[in-house]
């Protein structure tokens, strides 16, 4: 697969005389923002019909940053598709439209940045156009890239999910017998070659909080598998996830903090993947819950609340639910081994959302009437506890050690106060199969 990249010219700015910032009111918080009838993520229509077909869900109607101050989409308006930041870290939710003098062509995608600019990727000429897209007051400015030739026409190239650091981000590009991975934007000069993995790539999940390990879902010798890649190793590949021998297994979330992953394997049922969970650095198997398994329906993760670095099996999971009668939300803990079901916001940006540590949902929502809101829900599960009883605890806990001898440590647990992890995860592969379906 031969690939190359182009150099940026000078950045510009549009004017853009349509812009407007009048308030509306979202679902448990107002905003402002601007009219705009439907909602797309990607804008790619064939792509949701190929995914469709295929039996898994169209793509996220909005791209959240790794710490969710802004969101990014492609808005319609009419037939045209155009921009739009989310600022969503503030009192009030905002929306901003980022036209570029002409409407976008389906297939574009964009992303936002920890700065607030949005990095969109546009085919041009049979190119993949990168720049960065920011407002200028009445208009939009661009700031372009570089570019990034595909000569073989069966190479797909595709934005990764947003960096953890929210400074930098990634592209592959999927060919046949090998996927190129590109520094798109927050290098120094233009797109920037990082590495070549042998095998045809999917997927693409961050393992940890420096955007230094990279999970992708590898097809070689006509099974898929899980595997890390390491970009400060020149993009060094070992494996991460091999359950069985003749199993697909893929990688489809994961929370740095408590190491939770989620997956979808067929390792338990030989030709249909089921969604399981698992820890990055445990000697557990892979548990592959019953109550995930629901019929006519696929059941895609989304979110996993952060914060929870010593109790994965905690962790409330979001899943986006999509059946015969439209979708839904469904909230998920390892622990309670119950999956509970949510009517969807209105409007909600199917499979969309983030977290707060605390157990909160917020997902952000749009309708003809409400541009730019974000609706917030509290879930069932574990009762929270304030941060007194926390203290409490914590004061207890000290005056039991004391007056009890010291117990060994449980296998992978330590005494001393916590050191930053190592950062490369030790393989889930091998897994044994015995107990991997918990009810």
């Amino acid at each position: 697969m031969t690939m190359c990249a182009i150099e940026p010219s000078t950045g510009r700015e549009v004017p853009d005389p349509e812009v407007s910032g009048h308030g509306v009111s979202g679902h448990g918080v107002s905003g402002h923002g601007v009219s705009g009838h439907g909602v797309s993520g990607h804008g790619d229509t064939g792509h949701e019909e190929r995914t469709a077909a295929a039996g898994a869900p169209p793509p996220p109607g909005c791209v959240l940053s790794a710490d969710g101050s802004y969101g990014a989409r492609l808005a319609r308006e009419g037939d045209s598709l155009f921009p739009e930041r989310w600022t969503l870290d503030g009192p009030e939710p905002y929306a901003v439209p980022l036209r570029a003098g002409r409407p976008e062509e389906p297939g574009t995608e964009v992303q936002p940045m920890s700065d607030g600019r949005v990095l969109i990727r546009r085919l041009v000429d049979g190119r993949h156009a990168f720049s960065l897209l920011y407002p200028t007051g009445p208009g939009t400015g661009e700031v372009p890239l570089g570019a990034v030739a595909c000569p073989d026409g069966g190479t797909r190239l595709r934005l990764l999910p947003p960096a953890p650091c929210g400074r930098r981000a990634y592209a592959v590009a999927a060919g046949p017998r090998s996927t190129a991975l590109w520094l798109v934007a927050g290098g120094a000069f233009g797109p920037e070659h990082v590495a070549e993995i042998p095998g045809r790539c999917s997927g693409g999940v961050w393992l940890d909080r420096t955007g230094r390990m990279l999970s992708l879902d590898r097809e070689a010798g006509g099974r898929t598998k899980a595997v890390v890649v390491d970009l400060e190793r020149g993009g060094e590949v070992s494996p991460l996830l091999q359950i069985a021998e003749e199993s697909d297994d893929r990688v489809l979330l994961a929370d740095p903090d408590s190491g939770l992953l989620l997956i979808r394997s067929d390792a338990p049922s030989p030709g249909r993947g089921r969604l399981g969970w698992g820890v990055l650095g445990s000697t557990l198997p892979v548990r592959f819950p019953t109550c995930l398994r629901l019929s006519d329906c696929a059941v895609t993760p989304f979110a996993i609340q952060p914060g929870q670095a010593l109790t994965p099996e905690g962790c409330a999971v979001a899943l986006r639910v999509d059946g015969p009668l439209g979708s839904w939300v469904g909230v998920w803990r390892p622990a309670q081994r119950q999956l509970h079901h949510l009517p969807a916001p209105e409007g909600w940006l199917a499979g969309t959302g983030l977290w707060t540590a605390d157990g909160v949902l917020r997902l952000p929502c749009a309708t003809p009437a409400m541009p730019c809101g974000v609706a917030v829900l509290n879930p069932p599960g574990p009762k929270r506890r304030s941060e007194r009883d926390r203290g409490e605890e914590r004061k207890e806990s000290r005056k039991g050690s004391s007056a009890r001898p010291e117990q060994p440590s449980p296998e992978g647990e330590s005494t001393t106060p916590a050191v930053p992890a190592a950062p490369r995860p030790v393989p889930l592969q091998q897994a044994p199969l015995g107990r991997l379906v918990t009810k």
